[in-house]
């Protein structure tokens, strides 16, 4: 698994990167009312903008980490915003996507890395 400096978490799984945000961006963001996923087969540039989050605290936006294509979405977060509060790490993950080039995952940060970025 590695991290972003955006707070997200990005897990392989085969060809594909799987997305969601971390604990701490969990916390941050407090109780989540509402998430607002990408349509799959949608093709996305690194840093586009392509969740919306809100919490009773704020909105928040998650960009793509790498260039490629959505290919699934986790429907249940719709239904259930509280997974991101709940199991950020886990069940609660945002989108699946296949990278345009897997080797730009390798430039995220590693664990121990993401916890000195946080303290």
């Amino acid at each position: 698994m590695k991290f972003t400096e955006d707070h997200e978490w990005l897990r392989p799984e085969d060809d594909l990167l799987v997305v969601g945000i971390t604990e701490h961006a969990s916390s941050q963001l407090g109780d989540v009312v509402f998430v607002e996923l990408p349509e799959p087969e949608t093709q996305v540039a690194k840093g586009d903008e392509i969740v919306v989050i809100e919490s009773v605290k704020a909105a928040s936006d998650i960009a793509a980490p790498v260039e490629g294509e959505i290919v699934a979405v986790n429907e249940k977060l719709m239904e259930n915003p509280a997974m991101v509060n709940e199991d950020p790490l886990g069940e609660a993950w945002f989108f699946k996507i296949k990278p345009t080039d897997m080797s730009e995952y390798e430039a995220y940060m590693d664990e121990d890395a993401y916890q000195d970025l946080v303290g």
